[in-house]
């Protein structure tokens, strides 16, 4: 089993964006030393606690600087923007990384973005799809375009002039295009049998239930043999909330403590989802439990694997037994209150808990 992070990122809206932008840009420099696979960076217009507003402008940043690791947008919400765009966009930064891109994608889970951009009450799943549709048929074209859809239309026509390159959109580095990713998040999700068909591979959200979680492989392997295909679990990516310590004191406190950056993200998370986005289903498993249950201490005891090396490779082996097999771990970064246990968590897990994680399972990374 691989290791990889996913950063939303999430902060406290009193943080100045200046520290924060530097302090994930150097978790992902730290997951690059410490031999992490693949680093997922979200994006939002409208949150001050999610002040990463163009996930692929900040890769951009990290593009000269990484050696080895994936970088991945964690997702672009595609009705936000428009697909000519969305093509020149991704193709530019791919030729940047040389390939190391990983295009994740998404309708976009933030309401306040989706009214911004005026597509809040619209059918944004609708909306989602053309914008892909357009972009692999951009990549898949040559210049002038003429694509027209419901939402968006493309087309070069009458300014082209081929023989100095105006009117044609670069094509990625990565033929046909990098690899897509798509967040799953609902349980029993159908969109991830629907992604699976097209040869996208899903990233399970780490606020989720483990039933939640083992729910999205049995439709993901649907959707492979839809098109006579066989689900590999190396293609799941699973991230989790996890805070490792030198001592199990400092995991309790820091980890599931109210002070701690975990209990600060499910705070945020718990009155977006619950409060305001309907998404209660998402923390329960009986239906009919009440909503008032569902408490941000609630919640991050019970989703937070936290604790001593050896308690967190005993934690990780029961997720995954509750899960079933996938391939990659995508450890969720959250804000570093204390820099010094931030880093030191990522340390310890890709040096004492992945190894330990694998050996047990017999696997290598």
């Amino acid at each position: 089993m691989k290791l990889g992070t996913f950063m939303m990122p999430l902060h406290p809206p009193g943080r100045q964006p200046w520290e924060t932008l530097a302090e994930d840009r150097e978790a992902i420099l730290l997951a690059d030393r410490l031999g992490y696979c693949e680093a997922y960076v979200g994006e939002h217009t409208t949150d001050l606690a999610e002040n990463v507003t163009s996930c692929l402008m900040f890769l951009a940043s990290l593009a000269h600087d990484t050696q080895q690791i994936m970088l991945g947008s964690g997702t672009l919400n595609l009705p936000n923007t428009h697909p000519a765009s969305v093509a020149a966009q991704v193709a530019m930064i791919d030729h940047l990384l040389r390939g190391r891109f990983i295009m994740g994608i998404s309708p976009g889970g933030l309401m306040s973005d989706a009214e911004v951009f005026g597509n809040y009450g619209k059918d944004r799943n609708e909306m989602f799809l053309e914008c892909i549709n357009t972009v692999l048929a951009i990549w898949a074209g040559e210049g002038p375009y003429k694509l027209a859809g419901k939402h968006y239309s493309v087309t070069t026509e009458k300014t082209m002039i081929p023989e100095i390159g105006q009117g044609t959109i670069i094509r990625p580095f990565q033929k046909p295009h990098p690899r897509i990713v798509v967040t799953a998040v609902a349980p029993h999700s159908k969109g991830v049998t629907e992604a699976a068909k097209r040869g996208w591979q899903p990233i399970s959200a780490n606020f989720l239930l483990p039933e939640w979680v083992a729910s999205h492989w049995p439709r993901y392997a649907e959707g492979r043999a839809a098109v006579g295909a066989a689900a590999n679990p190396s293609e799941w990516r699973v991230a989790k909330s996890i805070f490792v310590a030198d001592d199990e004191a400092t995991a309790k406190r820091y980890g599931h403590g109210p002070d701690g950056p975990y209990h600060f993200y499910f705070r945020q998370l718990v009155r977006k989802l619950v409060g305001f986005g309907g998404r209660a289903n998402l923390f329960k498993l009986d239906q009919s439990e009440p909503d008032e249950k569902i408490t941000p201490d609630y919640v991050t005891h019970k989703l937070v694997i936290a604790g001593t090396v050896n308690s967190v490779v005993d934690q990780v082996l029961a997720f995954r037994e509750q899960t079933g097999p996938f391939g990659t771990l995508l450890y969720a970064c959250h804000d570093w209150v204390d820099p010094e246990l931030g880093t030191r968590s990522m340390q310890l897990m890709a040096e004492q808990v992945m190894p330990r994680v694998n050996a047990a399972l017999g696997e290598t990374a």
